[in-house]
């Protein structure tokens, strides 16, 4: 990684959608070697992929979530079989497993209160491992789109 290639990272982090032209023109390559560039970056497994971005609240996911899940007993099984199950619900935005009184913490959106409060009792509630979970909604929140290398 050099800072032609931190530049590439960082424009299609942008703009995944951009020609190879004008990536290269954008970074001054020439359009031959940038698109070299770029498969060495995947083949190197910088890159994992080109996503779409998406507006949660066009799709009707206004209000979103952190819930922190206590599980018992805590063991690579359960632990791997709860991240497992609430990975393929559709609520779920992202699942971390995390350090300190809590073993879980999950990102989720869903339309309104009524709909997080359905979730908490059908969804989670129910799992026998689960001894407890905090709830914490967002307000706002911001990320960072791009990543780039640390010095």
């Amino acid at each position: 990684m050099d800072d032609i290639d931190s530049a590439i990272l960082a424009h299609l982090q942008r703009d995944a959608r951009q020609t190879n032209r004008e990536l290269a023109a954008a970074v001054g390559l020439a359009p031959s070697t940038c698109l070299e560039r770029v498969r060495a970056l995947r083949a190197a497994g910088v890159l994992t992929g080109f996503h779409a971005a998406v507006d949660l609240a066009a799709l009707n996911r206004t209000v979103q979530a952190l819930i922190s899940v206590q599980l018992r007993p805590l063991n690579r099984e359960v632990i791997q079989n709860f991240k497992s199950y609430t990975a393929g619900l559709p609520e779920v935005l992202s699942v971390y497993v995390v350090t300190g009184p809590q073993d879980i913490l999950l990102h989720v959106a869903v339309p309104d209160v009524d709909a997080m409060h359905t979730f908490l009792m059908d969804r989670i509630t129910v799992r026998r491992e689960v001894v407890g979970f905090n709830t914490s909604v967002i307000y706002q929140h911001t990320s960072n789109p791009v990543v780039s290398r640390l010095p």
